[in-house]
């Protein structure tokens, strides 16, 4: 039995498991946001206007990076790291109202998962238009990373929700590619490293998907996960 807050651990306990993810700090980061919940319900903001808003925005971010990765003009990346903890506190926000506030929804638990797939392909493709990155690496992060979030849902047909196994799942990729965006944007230039931050995401991404998919299958306890 993993211990209270979802982390899991393996041999000595100082050791994380390599299936431990970001994930399991969401209820804190949810306890923080819950007054702004409540304010935007009070205000007459649903769930499903959050999560659409938040997908438009960040397809909007994502063309303009692409833009001006293509022209290559790093500095814009600097926009990345900001928006991706805005990112992620939307979506907490969209969850906190959807959950506490009688909002949820098949429609909208479609919407959720939808718009973080396009979402995540919009922010991370314009990684491919970098020179010296290699494009192919980041197409393939993209896809590993939708198949890791398909695994989530698929792989719990039983309904007792989605998996959110590491050791990359969604918040851990957004801080490494918000860390990219910082390193970018403050000068530092594209190379042979950034292919090798592409491709360790790449690496970290296939026992993500098979976590999931074997836990999920199992029926692991979630470790109290929402």
């Amino acid at each position: 039995m993993p211990p209270a807050g979802g982390m899991l651990f393996a041999g000595p306990p100082f050791l994380p498991s390599p299936s431990m993810t970001l994930y399991a700090l969401k209820p804190r980061f949810q306890a923080l946001l819950r007054p702004v919940a409540r304010r935007l319900h009070a205000g007459g903001v649903t769930a499903n206007q959050v999560t659409i808003g938040t997908a438009a925005a960040s397809l909007l971010l994502g063309v303009g990076l692409a833009l001006a990765a293509a022209a290559g003009e790093s500095i814009w990346f600097l926009l990345l790291p900001g928006w991706l903890l805005a990112r992620m506190a939307l979506n907490a926000i969209d969850g906190l109202l959807a959950r506490e506030f009688g909002q949820a929804s098949r429609l909208g638990a479609c919407l959720n998962e939808l718009a973080d797939l396009l979402a995540d392909a919009a922010l991370y493709l314009p990684f491919a238009l970098l020179p010296a990155t290699g494009s192919a690496l980041a197409v393939l992060v993209v896809v590993l990373a939708n198949v890791a979030e398909l695994a989530a849902v698929v792989a719990t047909a039983d309904g007792s929700g989605r998996r959110n196994d590491g050791p990359m799942g969604k918040s851990d990729r957004a801080l490494v590619f918000g860390a990219l965006g910082l390193l970018l944007g403050c000068g530092i230039p594209p190379g042979p490293w950034l292919a090798g931050v592409l491709a360790t995401i790449a690496v970290l991404l296939l026992p993500t998907i098979g976590n999931r998919v074997r836990r999920g299958i199992a029926g692991e306890d979630r470790g109290g996960q929402p």
